[in-house]
């Protein structure tokens, strides 16, 4: 909600998960984002380096999160942070959809594994 009323999720799918945006500078934020990430069942993630850090919440399903190498599985109510500078990849090993509440600063990009950089749209 932004000083107009509740404004809807701006929604992008890239490598396969599903991006529900609601926060960003788009949306009228100036220092946070935050969105929803829905990880189909059996989907592996593409491993990236983050230039902010990132706040995950598992909302539901039991996904797999590693963390410069530090692989682990989480239950929904979960929450686990990646550092600036982190390489970090998120699966989704589970039988069903995997949803996440993420949060971050304003611009956050991440770096491929073939050395391109992304900025996604929902830190913009």
């Amino acid at each position: 909600m932004n000083g107009s009323g509740i404004e809807p999720a701006a929604v992008h799918e890239l490598h396969g998960a599903r991006f529900a945006s609601y926060v960003s500078p788009s949306s009228g934020s100036e220092q946070l984002c935050a969105w929803r990430v829905r990880v189909a069942a059996g989907l592996e993630g593409q491993e990236h380096r983050v230039s902010h850090e990132e706040v995950f919440l598992v909302l539901s399903g039991t996904p797999a999160l590693t963390v410069d190498g530090v692989h682990a599985r989480f239950e929904p109510g979960a929450v686990a942070l990646a550092p600036a500078g982190a390489r970090l990849r998120l699966d989704n090993p589970g039988p069903d959809a995997a949803e996440l509440w993420v949060t971050t600063s304003v611009g956050l990009r991440a770096e491929l594994a073939d050395g391109t950089w992304v900025s996604p749209p929902w830190t913009r």
